[in-house]
């Protein structure tokens, strides 16, 4: 017992909660209205107040349950349940829009919603009932097409637009105070009770819209148009069947009528008397009586349109009796006098009868048959006169009109499809939010979170935020769909932190390489006596020039957070080829021969190999190959008269132009070699003037602008110059 009240999802308890204190709120004043004969229904109050706290499907529950029940005291409320359901969603439509825009838009709720309500009453009671079925709307009526002139059908409509305007007016009034007066913490749980994950704000509800839009077959346009084919499917087959069964048990009635009626009059019949009728017609004794006979027969036979006395002869009716007839219209309320044929005519027995001339010669009785007779569709059935003994002399033929039923078949198909529209409409509406909350919204929401983790790439922040918005959205369906979202929860978390692990071991691994690196470089230029912490400062210099180019937006394709990394971490590495120069010439504090300065210039080669090496053995390292540009052509010149290509302008790898800036700088700020040495302004010069010739004008334009953070590096590794 525990487990079973354990898994009752209390959460939707509220919305039924307040579709049973709507459904009660309407019936009691439709019941108060109804009792008392006011002109107003007040009906809505309760489906308007719950369309607008719990939403459309609530509210449609509240509409059809209040017209279901209003039955008892409202034999034809259920015809209405349409109407009150279109204010379920009007009410929805007004609240989630337009509630915020001011007073007009309650007037204009208002306005149309009487309309609407007004029109399709007009509509339901003229195709249903031919006339007003409230008292005060009929006198009205009355009373405006005498002082007016008007139409009748505009005038009705007229009418029951004005009275559903006040109507209206009165319930969405008292339904918004309703609303204004509960506590928005009870609006907050009747609005979100039936969610099986957290609530969705509208923001999260316009961005699954855009994300199931990509979708080639949106899930929610097919399951809605399943269930909506299901749904009509089903409507017209029970409407099918309930007008098939309505019509059989009509003929079978009328025909039941026919026989009736046929059986009682052969049975006062006088046989010796039916030769005489059609020889002497109403001069013959006893034709009037047996004529009025017939007339009051037919008047106590609902449905009956013709009863007649023949006698037959070989394929042909002789008429003995026939009496005049009025037969309705069908459609048109109007009645047309049909007069008998006179006594002696003859007529070819009717369609439908052939096969049985047998039966009719030999005496038998005739069962109701369908036939058309000339004046429609009938179901006509005849029985014998038998005279004494026993030879049938002729017949009584009674003939009940089919003329209306085709009349009362569509109207009973409007009764049909005006109940089965507002159970339709229930059904879709709830099927569909019952997909949404089970399916839609859950699959939807789990898409886009998974979308966020796979966007989020390596960024462990981003990562981690969509593992918690993951998290949050706490899909509790109690089926295969909850236990995915467990699954693809756990799973998730376990990539994260795979991830970190990953990235921890990386930033360790990278820590190790940086400091091999920097060592390796620290190696090299401890071999040449005139560089102090030269890789140290210019890999400054370089991370200054490359955040520098970034943040101008200079070079945007090549430039990026990466680039950056990848340059400052093989700044260190420009002079690695020094390590193939001979300590004598690194040594060497007097100015170089010309072939010493031309064996120190092959460093530049020298590092290239040695990157193009180590590149082929750490596949992937994409910094390297920066390192390797670096190394090889630091020394170019924008003019093209470096070494050792010759490299000019923007051909000149981007990487290398910029330590060409960062090296010059420091070289000529704290060289020992024998010449002069620069001061920092002196050097900030040099460079202004070499831009567009020896360098690239946009490094020593970002260079120059960040001073600041140039003299920081300048001043810790050159103390005594100022």
């Amino acid at each position: 017992m525990k487990t079973l009240l354990y898994k009752i999802d209390t959460s939707s308890m509220y919305k039924w909660v307040a579709v049973i204190i709507g459904v009660i709120l309407n019936v009691a004043l439709a019941f108060i209205t109804s009792l008392f004969g006011l002109p107003l229904f007040l009906d809505t109050i309760g489906t308007v107040t719950v369309a607008c706290i719990g939403g459309v499907v609530p509210g449609i529950f509240t509409a059809l349950l209040t017209n279901a029940l209003c039955i008892p005291f409202n034999s034809v409320s259920m015809f209405f349940s349409i109407i009150n359901i279109a204010m379920a969603l009007l009410s929805s439509l007004y609240i989630t829009k337009y509630a915020n825009r001011g007073f007009l838009y309650k007037v204009y709720f208002v306005i149309a919603s009487g309309i609407m309500a007004g029109g399709v009453s007009s509509f339901i009671q003229w195709h249903l009932f031919s006339e007003p079925q409230n008292v005060f709307v009929a006198r009205s009526v009355d009373g405006l097409i005498g002082a007016t002139g008007l139409p009748y059908l505009m005038t009705f409509e007229l009418v029951n637009m004005l009275v559903n305007i006040l109507d209206k007016g009165i319930s969405i009034a008292a339904a918004l105070n309703i609303v204004f007066f509960i506590p928005q913490e009870i609006k907050n749980k009747i609005k979100t009770a039936g969610w099986k994950q957290n609530p969705l704000s509208g923001e999260q509800m316009d961005e699954m819209r855009q994300w199931s839009r990509a979708a080639k077959n949106s899930m929610r346009k097919r399951l809605t148009l399943l269930l909506l084919c299901v749904s009509v499917l089903v409507i017209i087959i029970m409407t099918a069947i309930e007008m098939r069964l309505y019509y059989v048990s009509d003929i079978e009635e009328k025909g039941e009528i026919a026989a009736s009626a046929a059986r009682y009059a052969a049975a006062f019949m006088d046989a010796d008397k039916i030769d005489a009728y059609i020889k002497n017609g109403e001069n013959e004794p006893g034709y009037k009586e047996t004529e009025n006979l017939l007339y009051e027969i037919r008047r106590n036979a609902p449905g009956l349109a013709y009863i007649y006395v023949v006698k037959i002869e070989g394929d042909e009716m002789v008429f003995a009796i026939d009496i005049d007839t009025l037969t309705e219209n069908a459609g048109m309320g109007t009645k047309t006098e049909v007069e008998g044929y006179e006594p002696g005519h003859r007529v070819k027995i009717a369609n439908g009868y052939e096969k049985l001339i047998d039966e009719f010669n030999a005496g038998e009785i005739i069962p109701p048959t369908q036939v058309n007779n000339g004046w429609g569709w009938v179901v006509s059935s005849f029985c014998p006169i038998l005279d004494k003994n026993g030879n049938c002399a002729g017949y009584v033929g009674a003939d009940a009109s089919m003329a209306l039923v085709k009349e009362y078949i569509l109207e009973f198909m409007w009764r049909i499809l005006f109940i089965m529209a507002a159970i339709l409409i229930a059904i879709l509406a709830y099927g569909m939010w019952n997909t949404s909350t089970y399916l839609v919204y859950p699959i939807s929401s789990l898409g886009l979170a998974v979308e966020q983790f796979i966007e989020a790439g390596d960024d462990q922040v981003k990562i981690d935020n969509a593992v918690r918005e993951l998290r949050k959205i706490n899909i509790k369906t109690g089926d295969e769909i909850e236990k995915l979202y467990k699954s693809v929860c756990n799973m998730a978390l376990n990539q994260a932190e795979q991830i970190r692990s990953i990235r921890h071991f990386t930033e360790n691994t990278t820590k190790m390489q940086d400091g091999l690196i920097v060592t390796m470089a620290d190696l090299v230029e401890k071999r040449d006596v005139n560089s102090g912490s030269h890789i140290q400062k210019s890999s400054a210099y370089v991370k200054i020039i490359a955040e520098g180019l970034l943040k101008k937006g200079y070079y945007p394709s090549k430039v990026t957070p990466k680039f950056v990394s990848d340059v400052e971490r093989s700044a260190p590495l420009h002079d690695i080829g020094k390590i193939y120069v001979p300590d004598t010439i690194l040594d060497k504090t007097e100015p170089l021969t010309k072939e010493e300065v031309e064996i120190k210039r092959t460093h530049t080669i020298a590092g290239k190999k040695i990157m193009e090496n180590a590149i082929s053995t750490v596949a992937g390292e994409n910094y390297l190959k920066e390192a390797r540009n670096m190394a090889a052509y630091h020394h170019e010149r924008w003019d093209g008269k470096g070494y050792p290509d010759g490299l000019h302008g923007e051909v000149i790898p981007l990487s290398a132009r910029i330590m060409a800036v960062a090296d010059q700088f420091d070289v000529l700020t704290s060289s020992t070699e024998k010449g002069k040495q620069y001061t920092f302004d002196e050097a900030i010069s040099y460079l202004e003037e070499g831009a567009g010739i020896l360098f690239d004008p946009k490094c020593v334009e970002v260079f120059v602008n960040s001073l600041p953070e140039v003299k920081v590096i300048y001043r810790k590794y050159n103390k005594t110059h100022g």
